[in-house]
């Protein structure tokens, strides 16, 4: 059984007519279940690639696409034996068949390249001993998405008008299936925002504060909003350096572009890398398909590096070439890509001493530091306090049917008495679980799940001598559990490993 599918061919030489075998026919079915549960539009091209390689027993190929808004400008996205960057070199043939078969859309065949009129004196055709070529545009609804190369110097017998019909009709599903795929990435990374960020809610009025530290930052963050400079939150943890940076970004130009955050604590070097930059199927173990990296999903967005002080040597390097160059490569690739980020970074580690121990690389830390906004603690806002639980007891009161609540000065006392390890951060918890243990009732000091402090800590110790004796015997109450602790302090587990960690004690 046949169909009649034309083969479309110039000055091959080969007979015009093909017909398309019914075993070809179950293939190209077969390949359209495969295509259209492929929605990673680097994995699909990868599919793509193999199966026109395998059906023609061709040596080397090339795919390319256009792009979307310029079908004139076309870039490589995979290759099989032929180097990415060469493929449309001006003094390779291939690139000349792949723009005919674009401009003409037609399909192009040829099984004696060294004797065919056509490619007389092409150089590159008789250094490198090709014989058999043939190329086929992707067209969707009378636009071109793309095309593919195939070539061979010694295998010639998959080099058929009937593999040419096969190839023109596979194209067909290849431009539903990329068309598609594309639709499906634009949506995952709308969808990445959204879910990364709450558009358009972190503006200055989120941020409260009318001590003269929190006024001094407001009025810097004015100046730099603007801007495309590269900014350095520091400070101890749950001091807001996250919502500092979310408010940069949607107050500035780059609104409307994503915000990603990504935390560089805590992940193995490989795990980080991929995270950042991506990585190209087969790169490590486990890589079983291309990945967009997150630097390449903020573009022309703006990018938050969480604690950007634990990035590993070699991590450090790629991210200095993003804030030189604004270029990278995913892990295990060789293509160069270009990307336009803000980089705004945060640390709660005194990152000059990093560079001074070698830990950090002295070029990188000036090319993030170049605007540096240190986020004072909740005991340094002098006056902050009542004015930061009145906006938690209206934010949270929200969530919780009835009205709002207040809190009685008895509870406020102990707050005010409360040294806050966790700062802001741990305040919100605070005011957040008394709110919903209160019930419909005000706020008393037995809803507040705080240590009692029965007056201000004065004497010789400092602060942060009283604040490691507090977390340390909290620690020996709970029996060393660290997830106990950290819930009784109201801080993240986070801020405990780092504390125990800084303090080097016999729990770290």
């Amino acid at each position: 059984m046949t169909t009649n599918l034309t083969a479309m061919q110039s000055g091959s030489g080969l007979p015009a007519p093909a017909t398309l075998p019914a075993e070809q026919l179950q293939a190209l079915y077969d390949i359209a279940q495969v295509l259209n549960t492929i929605s990673d539009i680097d994995s699909l091209l990868e599919r793509i690639m193999d199966i026109a390689i395998q059906t023609v027993t061709a040596e080397r190929g090339f795919l390319v696409l256009t792009d979307p808004s310029n079908e004139k400008e076309i870039s490589v996205r995979t290759a099989r034996n032929i180097a990415p960057e060469a493929a449309l070199s001006k003094e390779e043939i291939s690139r000349s068949i792949v723009l005919g078969a674009i401009e003409s859309q037609q399909g192009v065949l040829t099984i004696d390249a060294q004797t065919d009129p056509r490619f007389a004196g092409a150089e590159s055709v008789i250094f490198n001993q090709i014989h058999a070529v043939m190329s086929v545009p992707f067209i969707l609804r009378g636009r071109i998405v793309g095309a593919i190369y195939l070539d061979s110097r010694n295998r010639r017998e998959g080099f058929t008008n009937e593999s040419l019909t096969f190839l023109k009709a596979f194209s067909n599903l290849c431009a539903i299936a990329i068309d598609n795929a594309r639709l499906m990435g634009n949506l995952r990374d709308e969808n990445y925002q959204l879910r990364t960020e709450v558009q358009r809610t972190y503006q200055f009025k989120e941020i409260i504060g009318n001590s003269k530290k929190m006024q001094d930052i407001f009025d810097l963050l004015t100046k730099i909003i603007n801007s495309d400079i590269s900014v350095m939150l520091e400070g101890e943890s749950g001091t807001g350096k996250e919502l500092v940076a979310r408010a940069l970004h949607y107050n500035g130009a780059r609104r409307d572009k994503p915000f990603i955050a990504q935390f560089c604590g805590n992940l193995s070097e490989t795990l980080l890398e991929s995270e950042l930059f991506g990585h190209k199927r087969g790169a490590f173990t486990g890589a079983v398909s291309d990945k967009k990296g997150l630097i390449e999903i903020a573009d022309g967005g703006s990018f938050f590096l969480d604690e950007v002080a634990d990035i590993p040597p070699s991590v450090q390097a790629k991210l200095l070439r993003v804030l030189q160059d604004g270029e990278f490569r995913r892990v295990g690739d060789t293509e160069v890509r270009k990307v336009d980020v803000r980089i705004i970074s945060a640390t709660n580690k005194p990152l000059a001493k990093e560079v001074e121990s070698g830990n950090f690389r002295e070029d990188l830390y000036y090319r993030l530091n170049v605007i540096s906004i240190r986020m004072p603690s909740l005991r340094e806002r002098d006056g902050d306090l009542p004015l930061l639980v009145q906006h938690f007891l209206a934010k949270h009161s929200k969530d919780v049917e009835g009205k709002q609540r207040r809190i009685l000065p008895e509870a406020m006392k102990i707050i005010e008495r409360y040294h806050w390890p966790g700062n802001v951060r741990e305040l919100e918890n605070a005011i957040e679980r008394a709110i919903v243990l209160a019930g419909d009732r005000d706020i008393t000091p037995d809803e507040l799940i705080i240590p009692r402090v029965s007056k201000p800590m004065t004497g010789a110790k400092s602060l942060k001598d009283h604040e490691r004796e507090f977390v340390l015997k909290t620690l020996e109450d709970y029996s060393g559990n660290k997830t106990k602790t950290a819930s009784a302090l109201g801080v993240s587990l986070r801020w405990l490993h780092y504390k125990l960690a800084e303090w080097k004690g016999p729990e770290a």
